[in-house]
């Protein structure tokens, strides 16, 4: 049987470049790369040599008869995006999938390991400095430190480095977490230094930085959240999805965030990956979190916890919904009791496409099923927030707009917002206050007058909160790539300057 495609998918396309036969798809160079929802392996054309499942950073791939408990569904998933149905017979969808992921016979991809490039076209040494060390700081010093001349400093101003990766992902989603080996890996370069606690702006300034390096690569993400724009928002009991993630994440900006579970009813609103993590976790057994990551502040409070039910409210249909395929089956099929409303539904066949398609046939499946009696998530779509009810300034419920023009009052003792991340201003540098980005062509910072000499960017305050981890893995390409175009074409000066020189930054 096949290689199969998992839930864990990080579509950093590693698995991409490791296969002989160009099996698995989009590839970053095909243009549903950026919107895909995972990579997926045409079983028809798989080879099964497992090149893949030794490049994934995060154990998403397996051979198809090694499937746990629960990954079956999968298999059906990666061969529908090809036409195909699990018995190998073309499906009814073929000329569609076609033409999502078209294969050119004659083209080969590379096999791993990719060779390290040749040394920089340049005289001397060349030091970058990076602003984080997210995932898309960590995939930029991969790429930059596979030229020997370059050394590469990282300015993180908490204590433990890999932003979301570590203070993102949900505790119990260990394979995606996972991914923090390859970037431990990637530290222990002795090229590589990460100055921990230091904050730009507070403990060095980024003219320091500028002075100090031959180029800075801002990499800060996008650490504010889209506000919610509707009466009562501000009130005691509503707080973002960011933040109670940072909570039971450990992470220090959120370790005294007052998170009260005694409520029956919580909300949470948005249908995003996200949203689908807080909901899970309010409604998962404790024991099962034991083992995990999670901040022991949120195992002692998830043990006390009154939560029975967890809404999670969409503003449009269920075929809108902004879950990705995978996380919804992780959670249908890990034994997360769910719930979903059949009027809610559209029928499958009204979209033409697959991903929504199977998302809808999951959602119908859940909706057959039996209310869970104990903790559980309800899924409630077409439902658009007008207020948060407030008594004694304390949040009780949300009020909400139906299709059909009626309001519904959905109790909560607790609202968590989860509607998008958004960048916000860098002192010194240009700011897209509409897009939330810093501004720029290829990775290279711009200006009103052009590309601001020496700065790049990279990460979601370069496109946008979009994608997932991997995929910041050929946004810092990109950027990287401009850099080295620009050291090579001598739009950069390169200074023989000592390394030792530039780790004299710190908290002062």
């Amino acid at each position: 049987m096949p290689h199969v495609v998992t839930q864990a998918c990080c579509g950093d396309a590693s698995c991409v470049y490791a296969c002989p036969v160009n099996c698995i798809h989009p590839t970053p160079d095909e243009p549903d790369f950026g919107i895909a929802e995972m990579l997926y392996i045409d079983p028809n054309t798989c080879v099964d040599c497992g090149a893949c499942v030794t490049a994934c950073p995060v154990g998403a791939i397996s051979a198809g008869h090694r499937l746990t408990e629960g990954q079956e569904r999968f298999i059906d998933i990666n061969a529908s995006m090809y036409g195909m149905t699990r018995s190998g017979a073309a499906g009814p969808d073929i000329g569609l999938t076609e033409a999502r992921f078209p294969v050119d016979p004659g083209r080969r991809l590379p096999l791993a390991p990719i060779a390290h490039p040749d040394a920089l076209d340049v005289d001397g040494a060349v030091s970058v400095g990076i602003v984080g060390s997210g995932p898309s700081a960590m995939y930029a010093a991969d790429d930059l430190l596979r030229y020997p001349q370059v050394s590469v400093t990282m300015y993180e101003r908490l204590d433990r480095p890999f932003g979301l990766s570590r203070f993102g992902v949900a505790p119990d989603h260990q394979s995606t977490r996972s991914v923090m080996r390859l970037f431990d890996d990637i530290a222990r370069n002795p090229r590589l230094e990460i100055q921990l606690n230091t904050e730009v702006g507070r403990d060095v300034t980024l003219d320091e930085l500028r002075r100090r390096h031959t180029a800075v690569i801002w990499a800060g993400g996008a650490p504010t959240d889209k506000p919610l724009p509707i009466d009562g928002a501000d009130a005691d009991g509503v707080t973002s999805a960011t933040s109670f993630v940072g909570w039971y994440n450990d992470h220090p900006d959120f370790a005294d965030l007052d998170v009260d579970l005694s409520d029956r009813e919580v909300v949470v609103i948005g249908t995003g990956n996200v949203a689908l993590d807080v909901a899970r976790i309010l409604v998962r057994d404790p024991d099962d979190l034991a083992g995990t990551s999670i901040s022991a502040t949120a195992l002692s409070a998830l043990r006390a916890s009154g939560v029975r039910r967890v809404t999670v409210l969409g503003r449009r249909g269920a075929e809108h919904a902004a879950f990705t395929l995978p996380e919804l089956v992780g959670l249908v099929d890990g034994g997360i009791p769910v719930t979903v409303d059949a009027q809610d539904l559209p029928s499958p066949g009204s979209t033409t496409d697959p991903t929504a398609r199977t998302k809808l046939e999951v959602l119908a499946e859940i909706a057959a099923r039996p209310v869970p009696s104990g903790p559980h998530i309800r899924f409630a779509f077409g439902r658009a927030p007008r207020e948060i009810t407030v008594i004694d300034g304390r949040a009780r419920g949300v009020v909400v707009d139906r299709p059909d023009g009626s309001q519904e009052l959905l109790e909560a003792g607790l609202v968590l917002t989860s509607i998008g991340y958004r960048g916000r201003p860098v002192p010194g540098l240009p700011f897209d206050a509409d897009r939330g980005v810093i501004p720029h062509d290829a990775g290279r910072v711009r200006d009103e007058s052009g590309p601001v000499p020496g700065m790049y960017v990279t990460g979601w305050i370069k496109r946008g909160p979009s994608g997932f981890i991997g995929t910041n893995k050929t946004d810092s390409g990109e950027t990287v790539a401009s850099l080295v175009d620009d050291l090579e074409s001598g739009r950069l000066p390169v200074r023989a300057s000592s390394r030792r020189s530039l780790l004299r930054v710190g908290r002062r």
